[in-house]
């Protein structure tokens, strides 16, 4: 009877193992599998960005790195048009952000009158408005001039008696700068015959202008002009150029289309958007 009893408090503790061994064996596989998926397999994710945004957009990048650590985004800065031509001639771009809706039309299919060329590179279900900014007009430091507003600014291109910086004309603080001068009656081709027009091929050469005080004012955004310690004189109203807006969008030929429409969708969160509102832009989602 002992003996009988030896045997199946044995079995007992045998079986007793066995469940723990199973147990600890399907912990260890959840284990792995929880590795598994929180170690995804590393992802470059291209995004190219108007220059207006270099400032705030890499503080974003910086915080979606503790959201998504397996994604690495490289950023690329330039006026919207020379991002657009990049774009078309077929640069590696998974998330395309335009400092105007002209660039993102002329690359939708759904892009309307604007499309001219028949493009087809934006995946138009992503597509969003994502950000507004503000034209201003900035004066170096001290004001040598004593500019005061856009009003006063039209009265001195048209007497000759001042030196103004502005984008070119396929760059969208160029084109929101031509608007200003249709607004005004001024020609523009006349004022860069009389020498008081220099221009930047993007809004930060704009700025650096005004920044170094080689010219006397420039057009510029309120995020520009915010990041650099410009002080801004005026502010252009919607009648004067329409509102400035930034769509976002995902491209079709993405090698990385899951990852960028989980960018494209951080970029609309309150901690994105604490970025972007911290250099003056306003959220439009």
């Amino acid at each position: 009877m002992k003996k009988l009893s030896s045997l199946l408090l044995t079995l007992s503790l045998a079986l007793a193992l066995t469940a723990c061994g199973g147990n600890s064996d399907t912990t260890s596989g959840d284990t792995a599998d929880d590795t598994a998926e929180t170690s995804a397999e590393p992802v470059e994710l291209y995004v190219f960005a108007a220059a207006s945004l270099e400032e705030s957009l890499n503080q974003v990048i910086a915080a979606y790195k503790a959201v998504a650590p397996e994604v690495t985004v490289v950023a690329t800065y330039d006026s919207s048009g020379t991002l657009k031509a990049q774009i078309q001639e077929g640069a590696d771009c998974d998330v395309f952000i335009s400092a105007a809706p002209k660039q993102m039309n002329q690359l939708d299919a759904e892009g309307g009158a604007e499309n001219t060329e028949g493009l087809d590179f934006v995946d138009s279900a992503t597509r969003l408005d994502l950000l507004e900014n503000k034209v201003t007009l900035a004066v170096p430091e001290g004001n040598p001039k004593g500019i005061e507003s856009f009003d006063q600014l039209a009265e001195l291109l048209a007497s000759g008696d001042v030196f103004l910086a502005m984008g070119n004309s396929d760059v969208p603080v160029g084109q929101y700068t031509q608007k200003i001068f249709a607004y005004y009656g001024l020609d523009e081709d006349a004022l860069a015959s009389s020498g008081v027009l220099t221009y930047g091929s993007n809004v930060k050469e704009v700025t650096t202008y005004v920044s170094e005080g080689t010219v006397d004012c420039g057009i510029i955004y309120a995020t520009d002009a915010f990041s650099a310690g410009l002080t801004v004189v005026d502010e252009a109203t919607a009648d004067m150029c329409g509102q400035v807006i930034y769509p976002a969008a995902v491209l079709k030929n993405s090698a990385s289309p899951d990852e960028a429409r989980a960018f494209l969708d951080f970029l609309s969160t309150d901690e994105a958007m604490a970025c972007f509102q911290a250099v003056g832009f306003s959220p439009m989602v």
